[in-house]
């Protein structure tokens, strides 16, 4: 609504009838809240609890980032290693152009030739160069994508609705959190390629999959016995690696994404419960019991969309968020 002065602000607003004696409809009661302070405050809240996350997360993402540049590293020393060789090599044949071949002067030039390919190991370098410099692109375009996706994932996003592409959304969520899942599972991405973009809130549904991910993980994790935070025997537990699948349709004019896991499932009488604020299942210190009440008030109450859950204990659990195109 817009204000006297021109400013504009949010309203929560209700409307109810007064019927006269024989039950027709006289008069319209309109009830009118301003709700702009409250909603700056969700605003806060949702933005605080998303860097919260992401502090959570900053060390893994180190991690992510410091592989890459390691072999990035390794390979461009390799190269600047070669360099010697190969301008060595570059000099001899300079000298042996200037020389006739069947001139002693000449077959000396020649010999000093293949005296540097021996020593520079030519072979060798022309074989493993081209696959150091490619490789060397992979790792730069790998930090690229890491900081590409942490980028758009930390960006508070803005209060109106624009148009995103969920597939990815869900990719940047997947390389932000790599480090909290990699351990613990195998993601299956099975997602439409053609999928429509959707009017949303992209940085919201963004820690909506962040939530659900991370839950996931810690699900496959605590089913196996393995610490949940990620700490501890990766390299032994890699083969008791669960599964978290993901998956994105367009049913009629709703997208509709599936997140599962092959986790510890949910009890039945907590299942009731997950999305209730401050409620968790997890232990003292692990969980806030925030992260499933926002999402669902994100799918729900900002997105007209429906957010809901089947689990098995024992088996794993399955999220459907479901979501109108527009």
């Amino acid at each position: 609504n817009v204000r006297k002065d021109g400013s504009s602000y949010e309203t929560e607003t209700s409307v109810s009838t007064i019927h006269d004696e024989q039950g027709v409809v006289r008069w319209l009661v309109f009830v009118q809240n301003d709700i702009t302070d409250r909603v700056l405050m969700e605003t806060k809240l949702l933005q605080a609890q998303k860097l919260e996350a992401i502090g959570q997360l900053a060390a893994g993402i180190a991690h992510e980032i410091n592989t890459p540049s390691q072999f990035v590293g390794d390979n461009l020393r390799f190269v600047g290693d070669s360099i010697g060789g190969l301008l060595e090599i570059a000099a001899a044949c300079s000298v042996l152009v200037g020389q006739d071949p069947q001139r002693p002067l000449g077959k000396a030039a020649a010999e000093n030739l293949r005296l540097k390919l021996e020593e520079a190991d030519y072979e060798f370098l022309r074989e493993e160069l081209p696959q150091a410099v490619v490789q060397a692109q992979e790792g730069v375009n790998r930090i690229s994508t890491i900081v590409r996706a942490m980028k758009e994932f930390s960006h508070p996003g803005r209060r109106e609705k624009q148009w995103a592409n969920l597939n990815n959304a869900i990719r940047n969520t997947l390389t932000v959190t790599r480090n909290e899942w990699k351990y613990a599972a195998e993601v299956a991405l099975d997602l439409e390629e053609s999928l429509p973009d959707v009017l949303c809130l992209p940085a919201e549904l963004n820690q909506v999959f962040m939530n659900i991910i991370i839950n996931a993980a810690q699900a496959i994790l605590e089913k196996s016995g393995r610490d949940a935070e990620g700490g501890s025997g990766h390299v032994q537990d890699a083969l008791e690696k669960g599964e978290i699948s993901i998956t994105s349709r367009r049913v009629d004019d709703h997208v509709v994404i599936t997140i599962g896991d092959t986790g510890i499932g949910i009890a039945e009488d907590a299942l009731s419960h997950i999305f209730d604020p401050f409620y968790t299942t997890k232990d003292v210190g692990k969980g806030t019991g925030q992260g499933l009440a926002i999402s669902r008030d994100v799918i729900v109450n900002k997105h007209q969309g429906s957010l809901d859950v089947q689990s098995t204990l024992g088996v794993g659990t399955r999220f459907t968020i479901t979501l109108p195109v527009s």
